[in-house]
């Protein structure tokens, strides 16, 4: 009967065997699982970090944009402000030498006797050119 036995002990050493490798094998599937669950949710989240992250990259590349159209037009008008002063400036400098110029043209008339005289002085001059051959 020690066969009887031995195969009895055989059996329900099989079936410890079997119990065992089914628990650690649920052990096992169930840590795989966790540790798939973990990684999704690390996954997840990063990618609403990298969502968030590019958002926020597009908000700025945007207020960048707009502060840089600012600044372009900000230029512009500075640019176009000094133009007219400029134009100002050099037409009130182009009269000035003009002014100048003909005060400089008269000095020379009154020098040489040319200058017209004033309405009080005024006489009929005519001038008469004699011919020396």
């Amino acid at each position: 009967m020690a066969s009887h036995e031995q195969s009895y002990r055989a059996g329900e050493a099989k079936g410890q065997t079997q119990e065992k490798t089914n628990q650690m094998m649920g052990n096992v599937g169930q840590k795989a699982q966790e540790a798939k669950e973990k990684s999704k949710g690390t996954a997840q989240a990063a990618k609403e970090k990298a969502q968030e992250m590019a958002q926020s990259a597009k908000e700025k590349s945007g207020q960048t944009k707009e502060k840089a159209s600012e600044m372009g037009q900000s230029t512009k008008e500075s640019t176009q402000s000094g133009k007219d002063k400029t134009g100002g400036l050099l037409q009130q400098t182009g009269e000035k030498v003009k002014g100048m110029a003909q005060s400089a043209t008269e000095a020379v008339k009154q020098t040489f006797g040319m200058a017209p005289q004033s309405d009080d002085d005024h006489q009929d001059f005519k001038t008469t050119l004699h011919r020396t051959d």
